[in-house]
């Protein structure tokens, strides 16, 4: 008969953690913390990004912003033809025949302490003061050849943006119309107007996050007014930000 040795198996005491052991579970700790935020926390810092979009549409407020938001027509399937800016008409026409451009215009709306060349029948902006909307920074402007650049005017709804959401079928009167509209203009900061290029509001909002209201609104109002199409991701872009403007009207 053999002799009734004992089993060996394994012990079920646990081994104390080493340093080693601690320090890879507290950076194991840390990636599941900061996948976790990002997953759920936006750019912004808004819960916001990765939220289904029907639940952000259906908290959007009965506001005239809101609402008109809602009612904005979707993209179809229309064959767009490739973008041309001169369909637009020149950079900055005159189309109220007040002998100003619409460019001087704009910078006459914008800025304050505004001051006009000599003989241009208070026309032609030689300097002025501009709060800017897109950094809250504020700009000393100086017409000149190096200077005037600083404070550019921007589209808000950008001319390539409006071609693809129906302007590609509109007639060369109505986009001369569109592109020097005062409702679509602003006087901003030249350096942020070139960040946002031809970017719709699903791709990119001003740095300063007091104008993100209004700048949205204007978005929707432009496109309602000239009944051009929003995208699924630029509708719920929109819808982001204006869940948060309890009392937003649309610019006129």
């Amino acid at each position: 008969m053999g002799h009734n040795l004992p089993m060996r198996g394994k012990s079920n005491r646990r081994r104390p953690l080493g340093t080693l052991d601690k320090v890879i579970l507290a950076v194991a700790l840390l990636v599941g913390v900061y996948l976790l935020a990002t997953s759920l926390w936006g750019q912004d810092g808004l819960l916001a990004k990765n939220r289904p979009a029907v639940e952000v549409l259906s908290e959007l407020p009965a506001t005239e912003a809101g609402v008109t938001l809602l009612s904005l027509p979707g993209t179809d399937d229309a064959q767009v033809p490739k973008y041309q800016r001169d369909k637009f008409g020149p950079a900055w026409a005159d189309v109220t025949h007040s002998g100003c451009d619409t460019r001087n215009e704009i910078l006459d709306r914008d800025m304050d302490n505004v001051e006009y060349r000599p003989g241009t029948h208070d026309c032609v902006v030689e300097r002025g003061k501009l709060a800017d909307p897109y950094t809250g920074e504020e700009i000393h402007f100086q017409k000149g050849n190096k200077t005037s650049t600083a404070v550019q005017i921007d589209h808000v709804v950008a001319l390539s943006d409006a071609w693809r959401s129906g302007a590609f079928a509109w007639d060369d009167q109505q986009r001369l119309r569109f592109a020097n509209d005062p409702l679509n203009l602003l006087a901003v900061d030249g350096p942020a107007n070139q960040r946002k290029s031809d970017y719709a509001a699903d791709e990119w909002l001003p740095d300063n996050r007091e104008f993100h209201c209004d700048f949205a609104a204007r978005q929707v109002a432009v496109k309602n007014k000239y009944s051009l199409t929003v995208t699924d991701t630029e509708r719920d872009a929109l819808a982001q930000v204006l869940v948060g403007c309890p009392d937003q009207t649309l610019p006129r």
